[in-house]
């Protein structure tokens, strides 16, 4: 759960854009580190205590979109992607690397510091939702979705990576077993209305899940897609 007061990790090598970014969230209420690279951004990780990323795309040498993936595997910390390029292809790439928000530059930082409050804020309230029912699972075939301490564990009984939002979608649909859910109604039940998303993230959250939990992600069990409808979600659920 994030912290009362956020710690706040920018990773971007452009000194000018970095202190604009930090001194506007310092001047709102935010704990900040700044980092110019993924050495650095590694650095302060394993030293410090960060509540959120945000993550430049163009880096010298690993790039933003490499070191999202690469975080994203062990952590389910958020992540908000920047980048200059704001075409839709580009939204959807960052999705696939694991990003929770996506927010392309030139922007103000009136508007990066409402996305890093709305990540937070889904974050704490699906917490939260959790804690206030005491520790909750939801199981299929299996896998067991820990909704106390947001994790995903295998049949096998091993922790697998999974991010913020795809965390909330497994777990709207799971909570909504065997019905036609669309996409639209995903956005509302994950992720609200104002947050700047679109329908067509839903398709790489899901794509993302799909890689996780099915057999064959090419030919899904699991998660069904239903033609002009949305998704399903097939397995039955138990609650413990």
């Amino acid at each position: 759960m994030a912290a009362a007061t956020p710690k706040i990790l920018v990773v971007e090598d452009d000194r000018q854009t970095r202190a604009l970014i930090a001194r506007y969230l310092l001047d709102n209420a935010c704990q900040v580190a700044v980092a110019s690279d993924g050495k650095e951004m590694d650095s302060l990780l394993a030293d410090s205590r960060i509540d959120l990323v945000v993550l430049d795309v163009m880096l010298p040498g690993e790039d933003g979109l490499s070191l999202c993936r690469r975080l994203r595997a062990v952590s389910a910390m958020p992540i908000i992607i920047l980048t200059a390029r704001a075409e839709e292809v580009d939204r959807i790439v960052g999705l696939e690397m694991g990003a929770d928000d996506y927010l392309a530059k030139p922007f103000n930082p009136r508007e990066l510091l409402a996305r890093i409050k709305a990540v937070l804020r889904r974050q704490t309230l699906a917490l939260n939702a959790t804690s206030s029912q005491g520790a909750r699972r939801l199981a299929f075939l299996g896998w067991q979705l820990d909704l106390a301490m947001r994790e995903l564990r295998n049949p096998q009984g091993a922790q697998v990576a999974i991010s913020s939002a795809e965390f909330d979608l497994l777990q709207a649909l799971c909570e909504r077993a065997g019905r036609v859910l669309s996409r639209e109604r995903l956005l509302d039940l994950t992720q609200g209305r104002n947050t700047g998303s679109f329908e067509r993230s839903i398709d790489v959250l899901v794509s993302r899940i799909r890689r996780k939990i099915e057999q064959d992600p090419q030919a899904p069990t699991v998660i069904k897609t239903v033609r002009s409808g949305g998704y399903l979600f097939a397995p039955a659920v138990e609650a413990s």
